[in-house]
């Protein structure tokens, strides 16, 4: 299978009614995986669930108000970015991972111009990052609930994309766990088919056994270029603007923060 087109393997378990699948919830069980047919490595998902994180009775009116405009949840139908965001031609950037939303938030007035999709798996974290936009008024931020590969692979198109972030994946530190590690050769690649020409990557993490594997990764992709850190003509925001409570923990640990950046090259998929 090619990942260059939509030819993934179908989300195929029967779909249950909205009387039994609340909301923004995604499906019961094992998370659906695509299958990729091809040499990379690409993270495997174990079952997904939350012990805590229900939502205050403020969060669950406005997820239920605003939720349909705003947000959706993985599935197999490719998303028309114009409709989505209203206007035509916008830029582009996918958050993979966007937590709270805290640095997707407060990056978003400086890009006002561009769309963002903040991909996030637990439901608590998008409510907040709901609140956030609706308190500050930002109406260039959408969310969609599930993981950020199969939403690469299924819902956005070749070339669709300005722009990929990635801040502070889980490093899955122990060793049997590094094959769920989000950034992999197959993932690298995957993200290279949907960004643009001249699109930017950029990856920041704390961890630095993480960091180390990132950084044996750089060159593998040959379709991205990488730049050292801090590129000063990147045509992408850069900047987080805040420290999250999550990198602060880190720095309080006295972690060092290690950022990767990566343009998509002009060479056709």
């Amino acid at each position: 299978m090619s990942i260059s087109d939509f030819s993934n393997t179908p989300i195929s378990s029967p779909e249950p009614s909205p009387e039994q699948t609340p909301l923004g919830d995604l499906p019961a069980g094992r998370p659906l995986q695509t299958n990729f047919d091809d040499d990379r490595e690409y993270p495997r998902l174990g079952t997904v669930s939350f012990r805590r994180g229900t939502l205050t009775e403020n969060q669950e009116k406005r997820w239920d108000e605003h939720w349909p405009q705003l947000g959706k949840v993985l599935s197999d139908e490719p998303i028309d970015l114009d409709t989505w965001f209203g206007r035509k031609d916008a830029p582009t950037i996918v958050e993979i991972g966007s937590g709270t939303g805290t640095s997707t938030a407060a990056m978003a007035p400086l890009e006002a111009d561009t769309n963002i999709i903040a991909v996030e798996l637990y439901k608590p974290g998008l409510a907040k990052l709901l609140g956030s936009i609706l308190r500050e008024d930002l109406d260039n931020i959408r969310m969609i609930r599930g993981d950020g590969v199969e939403v690469l692979a299924r819902m956005l198109g070749p070339a669709s994309l300005d722009g990929v972030r990635i801040f502070f994946p889980d490093p899955w530190p122990k060793a049997r766990h590094h094959k769920r590690r989000l950034i992999q050769s197959g993932t690298l690649h995957l993200i290279a088919s949907r960004l643009k020409p001249g699109g930017v990557l950029h990856v920041a993490t704390d961890h630095a056994d993480y960091a180390q594997w990132i950084s044996e990764l750089v060159d593998v992709e040959p379709l991205l270029e990488y730049h050292d850190w801090p590129w000063q003509d990147c045509p992408q925001l850069v900047d987080r603007q805040v420290i999250t409570k999550f990198e602060g923990k880190g720095l309080d640990k006295s972690h060092v923060i290690t950022e990767f950046l990566w343009q998509r090259s002009q060479e056709p998929a």
